[in-house]
C-alpha cells in the first residue's frame, strides 16, 4: 500500500462543493472516479480542506492510498485524461512518513476576489463577487488587522459549523486593489465554516462606509454571528495554498514567505 499526494486546481462553479454527496456533482466524486479508472480499483481521496458549493481552488492538497502499481507520471497524465475540464491535477508525488493532507497541515491560505464597479462581469461571473458600491480598500485593510492573532471567531462562524472550537490563529490578512478588482488574502492555521466569506462580508460593509473601521474588533468581542451582517457569496473565494512542515517536502506556494517565522520553522 502506497500513499500518494496530489495538488489539484478546480473551478467550483458547477460543483456542489468538495465532499461526496448522493446525486450531486462534487470534486471528490469526480477525482475518485478518474483515479479509480487509472488504478483499476476503488480510490478514496482525502483533502486538506473541504470547499463549499461554488468555491474554487488554486491548489487544493489531497492524498489517497492504493496497492496499484503506477508511477507519478501515470497518475498525473492518466488522471487528467479522465477528469472533466474544470478539474486538473497539477502534480503528484509519493507521501513521506506519516503525511496526512488534513491533519499534517499547519496553515491554509485563501484568496477572495471582488470586482468593484457599476456593472457585473460578463466574462467571469462565477469567479468574482460583484460589489457596485465604491470600496475604500485602505479602510478595509486597516479593519482586517484587528483579526490578526489568536481569537474567538464566533461572530464569523456559520451557525451550522461542526468545529469543536471557534478559536483560530490568524497569521495575516491583506486587502489591496488591482484595477477594478479588490483582493483579500487571508491565512490562518485553520478556518471555521464560512469564516472567510463572513469576514469578506464584514470588510465590504466597512469599505462601503456602512460600518465603522473598528467593527471587526467589536464583533470579536460580541461573539455573536447574528450581529455580523451578511455572508459574502462563494463566487470569489479560492483555496490558494496549504502549508506543511518541511519534512513532507510539499511544493511551497510563493505566499509561504509571508508566514510568521515560528510557523515556517514548524516541524
Amino acid at each position: 500500500m502506497k500513499r500518494w499526494v496530489i495538488g489539484i486546481e478546480y473551478d467550483g462553479s458547477h460543483f456542489s462543493g468538495w465532499q461526496w454527496q448522493t446525486g450531486k456533482r462534487t470534486v471528490q466524486a469526480e477525482l475518485e472516479k478518474a483515479l479509480a479508472k487509472v488504478a483499476n480499483q476503488p480510490i478514496s481521496v482525502i483533502c486538506a480542506g473541504r470547499t463549499d458549493a461554488g468555491v474554487h481552488a488554486l491548489e487544493q492538497i489531497a492524498h489517497f492510498d492504493t496497492t496499484a502499481k503506477r508511477d507519478s507520471y501515470s497518475w498525473l497524465m492518466g488522471g487528467n485524461t479522465q477528469l472533466p475540464d474544470d478539474i486538473r491535477i497539477l502534480w503528484v508525488k509519493q507521501a513521506i512518513d506519516d503525511f496526512h493532507a488534513r491533519y499534517s497541515a499547519i496553515a491554509r491560505f485563501y484568496r477572495y476576489i471582488i470586482i468593484n464597479r457599476k456593472m457585473k462581469s460578463a466574462l467571469r461571473p462565477t469567479q468574482m463577487t460583484w460589489c457596485y458600491e465604491p470600496l475604500d480598500v485602505e479602510k478595509m485593510h486597516q479593519a482586517a488587522q484587528y483579526l490578526v492573532g489568536e481569537h474567538d471567531f464566533s461572530s464569523f462562524r456559520a451557525q451550522g459549523c461542526q468545529s469543536k472550537s471557534p478559536s483560530r490563529m490568524m497569521h495575516f490578512i491583506d486587502v489591496y486593489r488591482q484595477g477594478e478588482q479588490v483582493i483579500m488574502d487571508i491565512c490562518a492555521n485553520a478556518f471555521v465554516h464560512h469564516m472567510v466569506r463572513n469576514i469578506a462580508g464584514v470588510l465590504m460593509a466597512i469599505g462601503a462606509g456602512q460600518k465603522p473601521l473598528d467593527w471587526t474588533a467589536q464583533l470579536l468581542e460580541i461573539k455573536d454571528r447574528d450581529k455580523a451582517g451578511i455572508t459574502a457569496k462563494p463566487h470569489g473565494l479560492y483555496l490558494g495554498a496549504v502549508f506543511y512542515p518541511e519534512k513532507y517536502e510539499i511544493v511551497k506556494h510563493p505566499v509561504f514567505e509571508k508566514l510568521p517565522d515560528d510557523v515556517r520553522r514548524f516541524d
